[in-house]
């Protein structure tokens, strides 16, 4: 489990003030979309997927998270809410749990933390809004080189003009990223190391040239707070 020192004052806010803590078990949820919201989570040792089902029935991954991070939405300030997402455990962990009534007490006492709630909730607003834009704009490709920029954020490490992203992908996972089939993303895919954009191996992606994606999506060069995958 994370130290709580190691927390920002927001998060130790919310950790001293959570009621009880769950155990994260791979494969389960924490809580689906549709369900009633209870209150907000912030994790303290593992890793969720943030989902949403589009209409077409594929499932689109939002984001990941993982220590230190809250999960959860701003519905939970509305009287009768519901999660507008859900938060799939993709690697065991645990969790702190705030419930939602003792949510808003904490709030009403302490201004402070309201605000940098507010902040936290815009800025996951902004990080919706970007993606949702590259794949309005730019369709399937530009979701998918909007998701290799943003995992380059998140998890890439540099060498030379190389970057190595240091999680593992399967052609699943990015399709899941980007809304769209596995067999979209696996023609994607196949372009780019053609190209030599970039190269796999064992589920590790090296991004060989980054300004090519970027170029392609017309890049803002966003801040990387909010061009990340977490």
């Amino acid at each position: 489990m994370m130290s709580t020192t190691h927390l920002s004052p927001i998060l130790q806010k919310l950790t001293a003030s959570a009621s009880y803590k769950v155990k994260m078990n791979k494969g389960e949820y924490l809580f689906q979309d549709g369900e009633t919201a209870k209150g907000l989570y912030l994790l303290l040792s593992g890793k969720v997927q943030i989902t949403k089902i589009i209409p077409n029935g594929k499932e689109l991954t939002l984001r990941m998270s993982g220590s230190g991070e809250i999960v959860g939405d701003m519905s939970i300030f509305c009287a009768q809410s519901q999660y507008t997402h859900s938060a799939k455990i993709i690697e065991n962990g645990e969790a702190a749990v705030i419930p939602k009534a003792e949510l808003n007490q904490l709030l009403k006492k302490d201004h402070q933390l309201t605000l940098e709630l507010l902040e936290w909730i815009s800025l996951q607003n902004q990080i919706n809004q970007t993606k949702l834009r590259d794949l309005v704009l730019h369709g399937k490709k530009g979701a998918l080189y909007s998701t290799l920029i943003r995992l380059s954020n998140s998890y890439g490490v540099a060498s030379g003009e190389n970057i190595r992203l240091d999680t593992s992908l399967t052609n699943q996972d990015l399709a899941n990223f980007c809304g769209t089939s596995r067999e979209v993303i696996n023609r994607m895919l196949s372009d780019l190391r053609k190209n030599k954009i970039i190269s796999i191996d064992k589920g590790y992606i090296t991004i060989h040239n980054l300004s090519f994606l970027k170029d392609e999506i017309d890049c803002e060069n966003c801040p990387i707070s909010i061009c990340s995958i977490e």
